[in-house]
């Protein structure tokens, strides 16, 4: 079953009729995190395209010889060659023989070339990518050809064509996030706040979605899955989570830390210390720069005043991940013994807390992209200050993380009882600290699990429907 990825199907078919109208090549780098989908995505466009292609995918730890050769390998079991078996085997290793055999195998009409796991044959190489470099300029780029360049190591596949690597400037650049609400929802036949819970339990991964039974609620498909130590809500995190952080290091430590709920520079460094001592700053401000801006495992979101804000608060980026360290990985191990009640009611404890703090980016996101009364606004984010007294979950300003102007300020109450006149006081109370709103133009916005029960009236109310109709935009 392949589900959504109409916009990226379309962004891939246009680059091939590019390729046929002109009749020169386009390449294409295309990366995003382990399970979202990446290769079975171009399959997918492959199969459809209706022109020959050949498929690759990189071996991680094979050697140049060995990387060669299984790829000539596979361009001579590919459509590409008219006469495959003039294809030559070879078992030097070296790059550029392979490029100038593809090009001498690639027809005189559109074609596609993946390469699939391209970071595994550089890391394995160091001259590959200047090998891929002069290829495609001096062979590929004049061949009616789509050249797809995938990769999960997502700081590699950036640094591919940064400014002083050899491809620069040769590539589009396309990132593959996970599938959005809206499309785990139509595909699994759910409800807007059944998709919403569905798509933060998988995190919109396709692995997950694919063995998702159709109209199941969230806790009844988690329950079914304790049952089964192999299944995919267990075995795709732990996957990811070992290619990337394959040992017990301070790199782990403060991941699972972030995992667990600390969220503050401070309570992370208390985590992830060890002997009953915190992780010094010179140890752990490297780490959370590397999780945040090479790895982008881990998200810091800044307040959202007009002035500039402290502390950072960090978290999970990718929701399945984040359920899975701060409770499914325990849930697995009682599966593992034979205890799927006990790990059930482990997750059904927590539930209910999880659920309404993991929501909160996904209805922030929902805001930027909904047509609201407030044309002007260009981020949503959330405000505090040191003390987190308050804590204000939604804040609309006309950018970020210093904003000129705040449009509105609102909550977030995922609970099942309704937002009430008490939420409202406490929210109208709060706002007046955030630095920058104007009691007489900035809005009031609220967003509910269970609709409100209020007498005075606020500038936007939302609900499930209301978020999953943003996604669907």
């Amino acid at each position: 079953m392949f589900i959504g990825r109409k916009t990226e199907l379309g962004l891939l078919a246009k680059r091939l009729e590019r390729v046929a109208a002109t009749g020169a090549g386009t390449a294409v780098a295309l990366r995003g995190r382990r399970q979202v989908g990446k290769s079975r995505l171009v399959q997918e466009f492959c199969d459809r395209a209706g022109v020959p292609y050949l498929f690759s995918a990189a071996t991680k730890g094979a050697s140049p010889v060995e990387a060669v050769a299984a790829f000539t390998r596979d361009l001579k079991e590919s459509a590409l060659p008219s006469e495959p078996e003039l294809v030559p085997r070879l078992d030097s290793g070296n790059w550029p023989d392979a490029f100038r055999v593809l090009a001498s195998a690639l027809p005189d009409t559109p074609s596609i070339v993946v390469l699939d796991e391209l970071p595994w044959l550089a890391e394995q190489d160091p001259v590959f990518d200047g090998a891929l470099q002069t290829a495609w300029d001096r062979l590929l780029s004049a061949k009616p050809v789509l050249l797809l360049l995938l990769g999960s190591d997502l700081h590699m596949m950036e640094r591919l064509t940064a400014y002083d690597r050899p491809f620069y400037g040769r590539a589009d650049n396309l990132v593959l996030g996970p599938l959005n609400p809206a499309d785990v929802g139509q595909a699994l036949g759910l409800d807007a706040v059944d998709a919403i819970d569905a798509h933060l339990v998988s995190g919109g991964l396709p692995g997950i979605v694919r063995t998702w039974p159709h109209g199941t609620p969230a806790l009844d498909f988690i329950r079914d899955e304790c049952a089964d130590p192999a299944a995919a809500l267990f075995s795709v995190p732990e996957a990811s989570l070992l290619a990337e952080f394959p040992n017990p290091d301070t790199a782990r430590r403060v991941l699972e830390a972030i995992g667990a709920g600390d969220r503050t520079h401070a309570n992370i460094a208390a985590a992830a210390g060890g002997r009953g001592e915190a992780l010094p700053s010179g140890t752990l401000s490297p780490l959370l720069r590397r999780l945040t801006r090479e790895k982008h495992v881990v998200v810091a979101d800044q307040p959202l005043s007009t002035k500039p804000g402290k502390p950072a608060l960090y978290r999970i980026a990718d929701s399945n991940m984040r359920l899975y360290l701060a409770v499914l990985r325990a849930a697995h191990e009682q599966a593992r013994r034979g205890r799927p009640e006990a790990g059930f009611r482990l997750i059904e404890r927590r539930w209910t807390s999880w659920r309404g703090r993991a929501v909160e980016p996904l209805i922030r996101q929902a805001l930027e992209l909904a047509d609201l009364p407030w044309p002007d606004v260009g981020a949503v984010g959330g405000w505090w200050n040191r003390r987190f007294d308050p804590e204000i979950d939604l804040v609309g300003a006309d950018r970020a993380p210093v904003a000129n102007r705040i449009h509105f300020v609102g909550s977030i109450k995922w609970l099942n009882g309704p937002f009430d006149d008490h939420d409202l006081a406490n929210l109208r109370r709060a706002a007046t600290e955030v630095p920058g709103l104007d009691p007489a133009t900035t809005g009031l916005v609220v967003v509910s699990l269970s609709g409100t029960d209020i007498t005075d009236s606020v500038a936007l109310t939302w609900t499930p429907a209301d978020v999953m109709a943003a996604w669907r935009r």
